[in-house]
This record gives structure tokens, C-alpha cells and sequence, in this order.
């Protein structure tokens, strides 16, 4: 208590003898809130970017050859006559995956929604360190900003896939795409890294250490436990592509060969010997899968608890989900060789990752049924967050079947760099977690902004996201089985994909109208700032502590003192109160038991 009230004092002091200027407010802030803010209007911003590229080489696919005005606008030198430039395709590919993975995903998720709902979810002024805080969005904003100068280098921005595989990366005289921009490419993942590890680390401290009273870890709402469960994956594996990309350096830079081999160019015999391209693939991938996970566990736990609030239902199996989240962290570090079937691994050392990888499948599939059953005879709340909500169960299933061949290296093999690897993984990690992201933004925005989103607009964007996603990358599984492979500017050369060009065309068009349907979002997300519907305290009948504070927000997010927790997370519709919920700082009654499932 004392120490509530010795934060609560210096709260005061701070606020009367500091004023707040509108740099330490808006730009410098320390104020968690602020915080995610910028960090959804930056990943918004490097979305739109992302967004736009996929067009264009959509565009690019369905009618190749084609003089395209838009080419011609946006890419200069790099379509000449309105025609796509071979190199600039791949560097599109590339940067796409890129920001769309790091800049958009995990920035998107983690960083606004573990900053905006850790300290509200649990009862804490702010973050443990708020400069620590403040320092990890700056530097997300720098290497953001480099990411998107790459783009602007004379020889290209880096062209070697989003997976940056040696030898493409490792030799700056391999193609324009592996010159400077390949290099500001790996100056802006390293300073990536720095703030997703300052933030990670800040994340976890606050949930150990700065709980309120009675908030024991059974008591935690499911997204504090994907939250800080993402935080640990981010800690551990992301020092792996670290240091990937600082070795990847010196082969550039300083003569090292660390990836390097035994390379030939136009005859000449490169002095590179004793490296290895797979032990690239070994670092990369020891990060990149479990980066599927660290993009996917805030979108779980986001749609968990909406689920709960707009079914007005306990959350089925709430120990089950815990459980699952963490077998999920535990097994996503042990899965990475199944990106690598075909890099000549011992067929061994591939059963095992085939069975490691198959039986991640069970966690998963704990979650996916909880989800359905907890819909299962819900009083429904059919808003748009808890749409996106239902959207994101119903691609993580469907992207999570087509997991399970891909898992397994004898059927991997036929399909893997073809559409069908594309149609799994958007599917699985990046429309399902695009969901997560959209129903977090539409359940927690009068938190964010004090104003609700409008409801008709969040439908429109709703259905028709829907429908395209589906028709985007429902249809690459057929053509991805029929061989087509990825990353190719144009399948015009190969007489066996004529048969495809059509389906291209389809999923071009869905892709087109999936891309344009955003503009609503974004007007919806910008306008209702301003003109939005004021909201009340606790628009959505919330059991969580983040509704307890005040609309208004001030640095310290309760006046007064914090508040105690009584009860788990989950109290809606129970037997024996007035209203179908109650919230956590409600005392029991009289002879009241504590749910716990």
C-alpha cells in the first residue's frame, strides 16, 4: 500500500512541477500509451508501403510484359516504358517480406498492444523503464526509416528474398540488389533487433515485477501471458539473427568467409573457401521460425480475450490455453530445420524435425478448439473486432492444415518454393495475424483514442478483407501443387504454366480489390480521432483492469490508488450477480467461489 502511495505522490509531483511541453508528450514520450500509439501509426504507415509493393508485383505476375503507367510512375529507371525490371522485382519481393514480418507484424502487435495493455492488464503506472521504453520505439522508427531509404539507392534495394540466403547477400558484386541496399538492408534488421530486445526485456521485467496486489499469474488475462511468453521467444532467438547478420557483414565488408565457398564468377575463382550457405540458413531460421510464433502469440492472446468479452463467456480452458502457449514457445525453437528439407540435411536429422514440427500442430489445435467452444451457445457480439476475431480462426486453421504437409519432409519436398509454401504461410502467420492486429485495433481503440471506430465501416472492411484473403491464397495452393514457383517475375518462358496465367489474373484481381478495400480502414482509423463517437468508460462490458481507468489519460493511468484484484480474468455471465460481468477488482461475495477453468 505504501508503496502504491509513494507512486502515487511522486505521480503528482511529477505532474505539477514538470509541465509536459508537446515534445516530451507527443514525440519524446515515456507515457506507455503514447508509446503504442506511435508504434501502430509508424507500422501503419510501413504496412501501407508493404501493402502497395505486393500489388505491384501482383500486377506484375497476371500480365507480364505489359506496359504498366503505374510502373512507369513508381519505379522510374526501374520500368523502362511502363515494364518491370527483372532485378527490381525480386527487391520488391524482398522488402515486401521484410517490412511486412518485422516492421508491420511484429512491431504492429508486440509493440503496441504489449505497450499499450501490459501495465493496464496488470496494474502498473507504466512499463518497469520508461526511457528504455521511449529509446526501443526511436530506434524502431530509425531502422524503419533506413529499411525505407534502401529503397531509394541507385543499385537497387536488397534483391535476395526476405530470407537474405548467402550467396546473393554475402557478395556485394553479385547483382545491384546485393550492393548498398543489400547493406542498409542488415544496418536496419541489426538496429531492429536492438528494440525488439530493449522492449522484450522491458516486458518482461514489468510482468514479473509490477503486478498490482492480488494479480497472481493465474489471474492474468491470456494476452499478458502471450505477451510476456513472446517477449522470452523474442529474447532468445532473436541474438541469433543478430549475429547472422554481423557475420553476414564482415563476409561482405572484410573478406571473412563465414557463408562463403568455393564461388565462381563468369569463370574467375573467388578467394572465398571453408564457409557454408547452410550455416546461414541454420541462424536465419533459428530466428525466422520462431518469429511465425512471435508474430502469431499477441494475436492469439488479442483474440482470446475478445472472444470471451464478445461472447460474454468465460474463456473455455483457460489452464489449457496457458499450457498451450507455452509448449508452443518451447516447440517453436525446435522446429527450424523443416525450412531446410531440401539443403541436403542427413534424411535422419529431417524425421526429427518432422516430428517436432508435427507435434507443435497439438498445442495449436488445443487453442483452435477452445476458441470454437467458447463461441459454442455464446450470447454473440457480432462487432467488428469480434468478425476479425472469428476471420482469424478460421485462416489459422485452414493455413495450419496445409502445416502439416509441409512438415513433413517426404511431401515438403514436391511443393516447397512453389505458391503452395506462399498460400501456407500467408495464411497461417500473415492474414491470421493481420486479424489479430485488426481486432486489437478495433476492440482497444476508445482505450487508444477515447472515440469508437465506426461500426458500418469496420464491416465493409471486414467482409470484403475476407473474401479477397481467401481469394488471394486459396487459389495459390492449386497452382503451387501444379509446380509454379515462387519469386519468378514471369512464367511466360514455361510453356507447362500457361494453363496457370488465368488463375494468376484471379488472384491479382482479389489481391487488387483486398488492397484498396484498406483505404476504408484507414480513412475509419484517422477520421474517428477527430470525429468520432466519444466513448464511455467501458464501452464492451469488460472484465479487465484496463477499463477500470479513466477515459482521459494520464501519465500514471489511475488517479488515485491502483486498483486490487479479486477475481481471475474471465467472470462474464456468472450465476448469482446482477450484470452479466463483473470486473477484477470486485470483491467476492459472501460464499462466492473463484472460477478458475
Amino acid at each position: 500500500m505504501s508503496a502504491h502511495a509513494d507512486n502515487h505522490a511522486h505521480d503528482d509531483d511529477h505532474g505539477h512541477h514538470h509541465k509536459e511541453t508537446f515534445v516530451t508528450k507527443y514525440i519524446f514520450s515515456q507515457d506507455h500509451k503514447m508509446i503504442a500509439k506511435q508504434y501502430l501509426i509508424t507500422g501503419t504507415i510501413m504496412g501501407v508501403i508493404g501493402v502497395l509493393m505486393s500489388m505491384m508485383f501482383r500486377m506484375q505476375i497476371a500480365w507480364p510484359e505489359e506496359p504498366n503507367v503505374l510502373f512507369e510512375a513508381l519505379l522510374g529507371k526501374w520500368a523502362p516504358d511502363g515494364v518491370m525490371d527483372a532485378d527490381i522485382y525480386l527487391a520488391l519481393v524482398t522488402i515486401h517480406g521484410t517490412i511486412m514480418v518485422f516492421f508491420v507484424l511484429t512491431a504492429g502487435l508486440s509493440g503496441t498492444f504489449s505497450n499499450l495493455l501490459i501495465p493496464l492488464q496488470i496494474g502498473a503506472r507504466d512499463m518497469a523503464s520508461g526511457f528504455l521504453n521511449m529509446v526501443s520505439y526511436w530506434l524502431f522508427f530509425l531502422s524503419s526509416v533506413i529499411m525505407v531509404i534502401s529503397l531509394f539507392v541507385e543499385a537497387g534495394p536488397a534483391a535476395a528474398g526476405w530470407t537474405i540466403y548467402p550467396p546473393l547477400s554475402a557478395l556485394p558484386m553479385a547483382q545491384g540488389g546485393s550492393g548498398m541496399g543489400m547493406t542498409l538492408w542488415l544496418v536496419s534488421m541489426a538496429i531492429f533487433i536492438a528494440s525488439s530486445l530493449l522492449g522484450s526485456l522491458n516486458y518482461i521485467v514489468t510482468v514479473i515485477n509490477l503486478r498490482t496486489k492480488g494479480m497472481s499469474m493465474t489471474r492474468l488475462p491470456l494476452t499478458i501471458w502471450a505477451f510476456f511468453v513472446t517477449a522470452i521467444i523474442g529474447v532468445v532467438s532473436f541474438p541469433v539473427l543478430l549475429s547472422a547478420a554481423l557475420l553476414l557483414i564482415m563476409d561482405r565488408s572484410f573478406g571473412t568467409s563465414f557463408f562463403l565457398s568455393d564461388i565462381f564468377i563468369q569463370g574467375e575463382v573467388l578467394h572465398y573457401q571453408g564457409g557454408s550457405p547452410v550455416l546461414f540458413e541454420h541462424l536465419f531460421w533459428f530466428l525466422g521460425h520462431p518469429e511465425v510464433y512471435i508474430v502469431i502469440l499477441p494475436a492469439m492472446g488479442l483474440v482470446s480475450e475478445i472472444m470471451a468479452s464478445s461472447s460474454r463467456k468465460p474463456i473455455f480452458g483457460y489452464r489449457a490455453m496457458i499450457a498451450s502457449i507455452l509448449a508452443i514457445a518451447f516447440l517453436s525453437t525446435i522446429v527450424w530445420g523443416h525450412h531446410m528439407f531440401i539443403s541436403g540435411m542427413n534424411p535422419f536429422l529431417g524425421s526429427v524435425f518432422t516430428f517436432t514440427t508435427l507435434l507443435i500442430a497439438i498445442p495449436s489445435a488445443v487453442k483452435a478448439f477452445n476458441w470454437i467452444t467458447t463461441l459454442w451457445k455464446g450470447n454473440l457480439q457480432m462487432n467488428p473486432a469480434m468478425l476479425f476475431s472469428i476471420g482469424f480462426v478460421s485462416t489459422f486453421i485452414t493455413g495450419g492444415l496445409t502445416g502439416i504437409i509441409l512438415g513433413d519432409s517426404a511431401l515438403d519436398i514436391n511443393v516447397h518454393d512453389t505458391y503452395f509454401v506462399v498460400a501456407h504461410f500467408h495464411l497461417v502467420m500473415g492474414i491470421s495475424a493481420l486479424y489479430g492486429m485488426f481486432a486489437g485495433i478495433y476492440h482497444w481503440y476508445p482505450k487508444m483514442f477515447g472515440r469508437m471506430l465506426n461500426k458500418n465501416l469496420g464491416y465493409i472492411h471486414f467482409w470484403i478483407t475476407a473474401v479477397c484473403a481467401y481469394g488471394v491464397f486459396f487459389p495459390m495452393h492449386f497452382i503451387g501443387m501444379a509446380g509454379l514457383p515462387r519469386r519468378y517475375y514471369t512464367n511466360s518462358n514455361f510453356p507447362l504454366f500457361d494453363d496457370l496465367a488465368n488463375v494468376n489474373v484471379i488472384i491479382t484481381i482479389f489481391a487488387l480489390i483486398g488492397g484498396i478495400v484498406q483505404i476504408v480502414y484507414l480513412y475509419n482509423f484517422f477520421s474517428s480521432m477527430f470525429f468520432g463517437k466519444k466513448t464511455v468508460q467501458n464501452p464492451w462490458r469488460s472484465t479487465t483492469l484496463e477499463w477500470t481507468a479513466p477515459v482521459k489519460h494520464i501519465h500514471g493511468n489511475w488517479e488515485g490508488e491502483i486498483p486490487h484484484v479479486h477475481r481471475w480474468a474471465y467472470d462474464y455471465s456468472k450465476p448469482g450477480h446482477d450484470v452479466d460481468f463483473v470486473p477484477q477488482n470486485v470483491p467476492l461475495k459472501d460464499g462466492e467461489e473463484e472460477l478458475q477453468h
